[in-house]
């Protein structure tokens, strides 16, 4: 039997029955969520990206600022393909909602969802929208490593931080499937420092289940192991620190209990470190 069926696909990604919606600050920009789409795709706006059953970008609207994300439909070539791979294919905007509404409802902080639509009963040509609103002075942890914006004290801080958050997205049964440190957002100009706020966004492949399994955790965590691995963001002290925050437990207590999680892990990223380089970092050996 395939590993991907119509009541694992209902669990992972919410009930197509969902409620589209439109929140009263784009009342300006569609009247309701069947206005919703056609508004949006109309819109010119800062695009982030553009393929042909994907369009993202930022827009404004009265002073404020928003992204959207329009699917336009992936075809039924893309579904079998994914099937055929043993994986479940996005059809639209309704599991990055579900995943979103979800994880503000544990206590994670996301982008807030303003706006949802959804039209047509065959997956391969329905049309979804989805309108978040902005994140205001933040940068993705992969920016800020890159501009040598994090200095040792931050990321004392930060670690358990971005451990914390991916542990409390597991445990709501959700697992992201994109999960590097480019789709964690730091705000910036905090008081506290030592409190960061850190937002986990761009869930559009997001699954959800009443539990994560072990491999979804393995593979979200691997990516994010390797994605800080590829920014040289991690001595072995810090991974030690992460470990702790991410398991809640000691480190020698991971290391004995969890022990066959956290080599899966490391196998992971070195699987796709080495997608990209001829040898492993100092990290990843």
């Amino acid at each position: 039997m395939s590993r991907v069926n119509l009541r694992d696909a209902e669990e992972r990604q919410g009930s197509e029955n969902g409620a589209a919606f439109v929140a009263a600050e784009l009342k300006m920009l569609a009247e309701g969520p069947d206005d919703l789409f056609p508004a949006l795709d109309a819109l010119e706006g800062e695009e982030y990206r553009r393929v042909k059953t994907r369009r993202t970008f930022r827009f404004e609207l009265s002073d404020q600022r928003y992204f959207a994300k329009l699917h336009y439909g992936v075809g039924w070539m893309e579904i079998l393909k994914n099937l055929i791979q043993f994986k479940l294919p996005v059809t639209g905007a309704r599991n990055e909602r579900d995943a979103l509404q979800l994880l503000e409802q544990r206590g994670v902080p996301v982008p807030t969802v303003v706006g949802f639509s959804s039209s047509g009963s065959n997956p391969a040509t329905r049309q979804s929208s989805i309108v978040t609103k902005s994140l205001l002075n933040t940068l993705s942890l992969e920016d800020c490593c890159r501009q040598k914006l994090v200095n040792v004290p931050r990321k004392y801080n930060l670690i358990p931080e971005v451990a914390q958050l991916t542990r409390r997205m597991h445990e709501a049964g959700v697992n992201h499937r994109d999960c590097y440190i480019c789709h964690f957002h730091l705000q910036l100009e905090e008081k506290d420092q030592k409190a960061p706020t850190l937002y986990v966004i761009d869930l559009h492949r997001a699954q959800i289940r009443k539990r994560t399994p072990t491999r979804w955790r393995v593979k979200d965590v691997g990516s994010l192991l390797f994605s800080a691995a590829e920014e040289n963001a991690l001595k072995v002290s810090d991974l030690f620190r992460f470990m702790r925050a991410y398991s809640n437990k000691p480190l020698r207590q991971t290391l004995s209990e969890d022990h066959v999680f956290w080599s899966k892990v490391l196998v992971r990223a070195q699987k796709l470190y080495l997608k990209n380089h001829s040898q492993l970092s100092s990290l990843l050996k």
